[in-house]
């Protein structure tokens, strides 16, 4: 049976959740906690302080690239939190790719909110793309003294908070490199009204919100985007500032390498009505935020393949495999996990011997008096003394519980006096059925191997 192991990472503030594929997990990033003299700004529209800004990136395998964030019928894309999301009231973006370099240095336009695939910033001869603070080397751009102070002319600039929560701060890494090739041959659906321009989803000022839902919407790429590090290959997908708790459910089309050609895959954060697992499409539990927690163990009763992590003591009923008809001569009481092929029944038993997995049906004479076993129970050395003479045909086998033939000999041409010895050492510890067949009497006996 197949164990699918996810698991935890926490490296300082970032938190990672793997997943089946070329996904190898997302990562949820604390870009910044906003403080009392960012809430100074009126010209972004104000932002209280102790709003969070998270940047979400996919961690994917090397060679894949990301094509598509979406939403459909079967797989809705959805970005809540339990307060309006913050964008800039004069320049802010709906996508990343959009905002112009020269604006990061306006009060709080680098907390905006918005959508990307691995793009970011740009001016006129450079393009920037979305990479962890952890991994940024090359300084920043953002905040302090880069920052025009905003509306109240803060001295020292916006964007200086350290506070820990955050990790590094953004002005020590900013989390924008650039990248020797442009990604481009952007386009989208569902965001953007078409005719009008205007934006009244949670990426844009015109309506303040808290939640996007939508089963028609979708950014993307012609060619896909990587990572700015092809090692890693961590693709930034959206910047969300909010004071509330965030929450969401992405879809992504990868794409990755395949032979003779490099192949499509959806990821998506759950299945459709009648969906399963195929080589185009894959349950990715870790594109859900927060992640679900919860059994991963299959070996428990417990266990589901939507769960992105395992909780401490979710794992509690073990899974006992066996007949549950009352009705079969083997019936298991103890069985909570039903297997129809392995009940048996007067006159069918699935091409097993009915009388090694039912012995109380009574096949033949009392077992008394016929013959005594011991020792009870058995270690090293099982002893048969028989009552009644055998048949020159007469035939011993030990079986294990589920019917498999473990030992067989012709007691006849065995026996010493009216005894036969066999040795059990070999086998492992357990229940084993013993069979004896002298002429046409089938005699059973349950003994148990320490």
């Amino acid at each position: 049976m197949w164990r699918i192991v996810l698991f935890w990472l926490f490296v300082s503030l970032i938190l990672t959740v793997p997943c089946l594929g070329q996904v190898e997990g997302v990562i949820v990033e604390r870009f910044y906690v906003s403080d009392a003299n960012d809430a100074t700004d009126t010209i972004g529209g104000g932002i209280a302080p102790g709003t969070t800004t998270y940047r979400v990136y996919v961690d994917l395998n090397q060679g894949s690239r990301i094509k598509r964030v979406y939403g459909d019928s079967n797989h809705p894309i959805s970005i809540n939190s339990t307060a309006p999301f913050f964008n800039h009231l004069t320049d802010g973006q709906t996508f990343g790719k959009d905002l112009s370099k020269a604006r990061y240095g306006e009060n709080t336009v680098a907390l905006d909110s918005w959508l990307t695939i691995g793009q970011l910033t740009r001016n006129s001869t450079k393009t920037y793309f979305g990479l962890l603070k952890s991994d940024d080397t090359d300084g920043s751009f953002v905040g302090g003294a880069n920052n025009d102070g905003g509306s109240a002319g803060i001295s020292t600039g916006l964007l200086t908070n350290n506070d820990s929560t955050a990790g590094i701060p953004i002005t020590v890494a900013d989390g924008n490199d650039t990248m020797a090739v442009a990604a481009n041959s952007f386009y989208s659906d569902g965001i953007v009204d078409p005719v009008s321009g205007n934006d009244s989803t949670i990426f844009g000022s015109l309506v303040a919100g808290n939640s996007f839902i939508s089963t028609s919407a979708f950014l993307a790429n012609s060619i896909g985007v990587a990572g700015k590090n092809p090692q890693t290959n961590h693709v930034l997908i959206g910047q969300f500032t909010t004071a509330g708790a965030l929450s969401f459910k992405l879809n992504l089309i990868v794409e990755q390498p395949g032979t003779p050609f490099p192949i499509e895959v959806k990821y998506v954060s759950e299945f459709g009505a009648g969906e399963i697992n195929s080589d185009t499409l894959r349950l990715c539990p870790s594109l859900t935020y927060p992640p679900v927690c919860g059994c991963l163990d299959p070996n428990y009763l417990e266990y589901s393949s939507s769960y992105s992590c395992e909780s401490e003591d979710s794992c509690r009923t073990l899974i006992v495999f066996g007949c549950m008809d009352t009705m079969a001569c083997n019936f298991n009481p103890d069985a909570n996990y039903n297997l129809p092929t392995l009940c048996c029944y007067p006159g069918y038993c699935n091409d097993r011997d009915l009388s090694i997995v039912c012995p109380d049906l009574n096949f033949g004479r009392k077992l008394e008096d016929v013959f005594r076993v011991f020792p009870v129970p058995v270690k090293d050395k099982l002893t048969i003394e028989f009552i009644l003479p055998l048949n020159d045909d007469s035939s011993l086998r030990i079986f294990s519980i589920n019917g498999g033939l473990v030992y067989e000999s012709d007691p006849a041409s065995t026996l010493e006096g009216n005894i036969i010895d066999i040795p059990m050492l070999g086998l492992a510890s357990g229940s084993y059925w013993l069979q004896i067949i002298t002429g046409s009497s089938v005699n059973n006996r349950l003994i148990i191997k320490e």
